[in-house]
């Protein structure tokens, strides 16, 4: 039963009262109100930085300085709602001067900072001096072993915590087409074995952990992360050994969630054939709902580009679409015309609900 896996997260100093982080959702889906309201509720609440300063004013003019501005508002904003709890950042690797964006957040007074999109090599040195608590994101033993020994031997440091994202995530997924091939045929044996394996890739994360958690004298907990919607799910993942679950897709429909209505909406009305593994500009494959939008970048439509600055390595002459834009679009409520990045469960959401709701389906 799930009851008898349901203990605190505790990285390092820090104490989450249930085994439980909200995945950060950009642009403008996980901010202050769906942060803070987890946090509230015992969670680790997480704001993504991607593009968070959209909302601004001097967006369009100076996205850096206002994404940098509007990381200072929102962790101030989700402290005022959380009662005290867990505030953290997602920060992709894969953001334009990366350094700045965690920096304004250790700035800030997050407690954490999830960093996935690509391997955070420099991390320890953007938050050396302070209290705040990295956390890569891996999807495969290699790259759990490959971080560890990085910051073993570059900054004598490891990482306070491990999220593993898996084949069944939203957003960008740290896996090749071939790896998820069973999941766009929708080949419900092959993915059967898929996840078996993902499984064992699990287990064997935490064995990295682990080793070097001895090494440092210190405890580094596993979070599993993609495809986690009902109590089933959280118990399998905690009985092979994790120390607590990422949820993100199910806290998108709530009351609580930043975005507009109209994209919550769309949520409860998708259905399984409704997600698609799409390309993102950001050169990963990504997971996303079917609309008109998607429709018209499959037939090679493209409208000009307007740079935000958001990607390191984008190069506005050969992407497809403007993913910044895209976003915004959607978050905004234009859910036709937008990108709207959701997990492989989208279909099973039924109804707008509550944050408080959305923990008690999973933790009672």
């Amino acid at each position: 039963m799930i009851e008898e896996y349901i203990k605190p997260l505790k990285i390092g100093e820090l104490t989450a009262k249930l085994p439980l982080i909200q995945g950060g959702m950009g642009v403008g889906v996980s901010l202050s109100s769906l942060a803070g309201a987890v946090a509230a509720e015992g969670g680790i609440g997480v704001l993504s930085t991607a593009q968070i300063g959209f909302y601004r004013p001097d967006f369009e003019k100076n996205p850096l300085a206002a994404n940098l501005k509007a990381i200072a508002e929102q962790v101030k904003l989700a402290r005022e709602k959380s009662r005290g709890g867990i505030i953290g950042a997602n920060i992709m690797v894969a953001t334009k001067n990366y350094k700045d964006y965690v920096c304004a957040a250790v700035k800030a007074g997050v407690d954490l900072i999830i960093s996935g999109a690509g391997l955070p090599a420099n991390l320890p040195e953007y938050v050396k001096g302070s209290v705040v608590k990295i956390a890569p994101i891996v999807s495969s033993e290699k790259a759990a072993k490959t971080i560890c020994k990085l910051w073993d031997r570059h900054y004598r440091r490891v990482p306070d915590m491990v999220i593993v994202e898996g084949p069944l995530a939203g957003g960008h997924l740290g896996f090749s087409e071939d790896q998820l091939e069973p999941f766009i045929r929708k080949n419900p044996l092959a993915a059967a074995k898929q996840m078996s394996v993902y499984d064992s890739e699990i287990c064997k994360i935490i064995e990295v952990a682990s080793g070097y958690g001895e090494k440092y004298g210190m405890e580094i907990p596993v979070v599993v992360a993609g495809g986690i919607d009902t109590p089933e799910k959280a118990e399998h993942y905690l009985s092979l050994g994790a120390s607590g679950i990422q949820i993100a897709t199910p806290f998108v429909a709530t009351e609580e969630c930043d975005a507009h209505r109209a994209f919550k909406e769309a949520y409860v009305r998708a259905k399984d054939e409704d997600v698609v593994i799409l390309k993102s500009p950001v050169g990963m494959p990504g997971r996303g709902l079917k609309n008109a939008f998607l429709e018209r970048v499959h037939r090679g439509e493209k409208r000009e580009i307007h740079c935000r600055q958001c990607l390191q390595h984008c190069n506005p002459a050969a992407i497809p679409y403007c993913i910044t834009e895209a976003l915004i679009r959607a978050v905004r409520g234009d859910v036709e015309n937008g990108l709207i990045f959701c997990g492989a469960n989208v279909g099973k959401i039924e109804k707008i609900s509550t944050v408080h709701t959305v923990i008690e389906n999973i933790f009672g």
